[in-house]
């Protein structure tokens, strides 16, 4: 009984933290979703269900949803395809200053995501690296229009996000018995018959785990898409800084944030029920 108290008091400053940085706000601003918008900075605590009501049956907040979704997904499938390739590489490598390899895979956040964000107008812009090239070599004419479009965002996020994709898959193959595949080998596997049979199973829990976190991280973006993203590439992010910053509407802009909260939170426990989250902390921590 004790020992139980005493780990509750070493526990106490961490769940006090976590309600008061965390709960609470989440609870003012799931309270603020039942206000009246009066006009913009105003609102009454008469309590309604009309920013609900207006979520559920207009259709232009569900396109945002929709298409915040189908670039969160497109990212974390790049993110996976891409990602997967340097982390096996990381893995097999003989080198024997193996850290310097994972160094230079976090050196990029030494940087300012803002900072590696903005970047990406002098690389994609009208007078950027690529359309500059292009030019000089004959290739084009006029400029390409690559910045402030969708695929500009996706690429952005792709930058941002690879690192924790690699991580994370990482993870994953350094904790298979290297063993096994010189077990498969010794049964007649060839190397790519190993790599299907033993490696890509037994390293899938980590490769779920980027894909989530990358999906989460996608989602919730908000710096990408505003900086490489023009009006009509803008995610439900952006449309939630716009509702509450541009149009002054708290309860709206609360409503749309619960929103986007409950719909991660659901994708992140289906995950948690087949798959669990050790292996995030476990690429988080490195």
């Amino acid at each position: 009984m004790q020992q139980t108290r005493f780990a509750w008091y070493l526990l106490a400053p961490a769940i006090i933290l976590l309600a008061v940085l965390l709960v609470l706000p989440i609870a003012i601003m799931a309270i603020y979703t039942f206000y009246e918008f009066v006009t913009a900075g105003v609102e009454k605590a008469n309590y309604t269900l009309a920013n609900w009501q207006e979520f559920f049956t207009d259709s232009y907040y569900h396109l945002f949803l929709w298409k915040t979704a189908r670039v969160a997904a497109i990212t974390a499938l790049a993110c996976a395809v891409m990602g997967y390739i340097p982390a096996y590489f990381i893995w097999m490598t003989s080198f024997r200053h193996k850290w310097l390899l994972l160094l230079l895979l976090i050196v990029p956040f030494w940087i300012s995501f803002t900072i590696r964000t903005f970047s990406w107008i002098h690389i994609l812009g009208e007078q950027g690296a690529i359309n500059v090239t292009l030019k000089t070599l004959g290739i084009i004419d006029s400029p390409i229009q690559m910045l402030y479009t969708e695929g500009a965002v996706i690429m952005g996020m792709i930058h941002f996000l690879l690192p924790y994709m690699i991580l994370n898959v990482y993870v994953s193959l350094e904790g298979i018995d290297r063993d096994l595949l010189s077990a498969a080998r010794t049964l007649g596997c060839t190397s790519a018959q190993a790599f299907r049979e033993v490696t890509l199973p037994l390293s899938l829990p980590g490769l779920c785990a980027g894909l989530l976190l990358c999906f989460v991280l996608a989602a919730g973006s908000y710096v990408t898409p505003q900086i490489l993203g023009g009006n009509r590439d803008a995610l439900f992010g952006n449309l939630v800084y716009d509702t509450i910053m541009e149009q002054l509407n708290w309860p709206m802009g609360s409503t749309l944030s619960i929103v986007l909260f409950v719909l991660l939170g659901i994708v992140s426990a289906i995950y948690s029920r087949y798959m669990g989250l050790s292996t995030i902390f476990k690429g988080l921590s490195r």
